[in-house]
């Protein structure tokens, strides 16, 4: 998943954004509200890790310009905040869950794991579609029973698949899910992760629709 962070602290960011990464999600990092409120209207996230304490603009404001827009990703907040009123001014700004500085790195993957499990309408914490089970919290993926071994980007691309199966995804949206600010993106590479995703899960483990993008069907084949 594409994660934008947005944290002032040049130790802490560079933690977070190297965390996140291991957690095989793409991350853009930026270190002021300005810059962050500019990535929010023009890039796609699939939620955003928000310092409050941020130069040029406070990461509340950031938080209410978001959810003025209607803009419905997940925010998980990161603050030295920690009074009961500025948690609960945090979470009526539109916060979907807090985190009180310091932290641990574990609790923060898992509670956006939760977040994005919600928000993607799963409330199991294991996906399953299609005979695949993925689960998000050791990243072991399984297909008819026996475990497959996928790559980084393997991996994030069927995970994008599978939080909505049956639904397509476009080459571009999934180019968003997979890659950060940045990052080299080959012509033809979305193509060749499905093909090895196929080669490895089944050729009708994701489908093909064309002149829309690629699915995972929400249930196997029929025998």
């Amino acid at each position: 998943m594409r994660i934008l962070l947005v944290e002032d602290d040049a130790l802490l960011g560079d933690a977070l954004q190297v965390g996140l990464r291991q957690a095989d999600h793409a991350v853009d990092w930026v270190r002021d509200g300005v810059s962050a409120e500019t990535a929010l209207m023009t890039e796609d996230y699939a939620a955003v890790v928000l310092d409050l304490g941020l130069p040029r603009r406070d990461g509340l404001d950031v938080l209410r310009h978001l959810r003025a827009k209607q803009k419905t990703l997940p925010v998980l907040v990161l603050t030295a905040r920690d009074t009961v009123d500025d948690r609960i001014r945090g979470l009526d700004a539109g916060a979907d869950d807090y985190l009180v500085k310091p932290f641990d790195l574990g609790e923060l993957t898992a509670r956006l794991r939760a977040l994005l499990r919600r928000a993607g309408g799963q409330p199991a914490p294991v996906l399953a579609a299609a005979g695949i089970t993925l689960d998000p919290s050791t990243r072991q993926v399984a297909c008819g029973g026996r475990d497959v071994e996928l790559s980084a980007k393997e991996y994030a691309l069927l995970h994008a698949l599978m939080q909505q199966p049956g639904r397509a995804l476009s080459r571009a949206q999934l180019e968003q899910h997979l890659y950060a600010w940045g990052d080299e993106i080959g012509s033809n590479t979305v193509e060749v992760y499905i093909h090895h995703l196929r080669r490895k899960l089944g050729a009708d483990a994701i489908r093909t629709l064309r002149g829309v993008g690629y699915a995972v069907p929400k249930s196997g084949p029929q025998p």
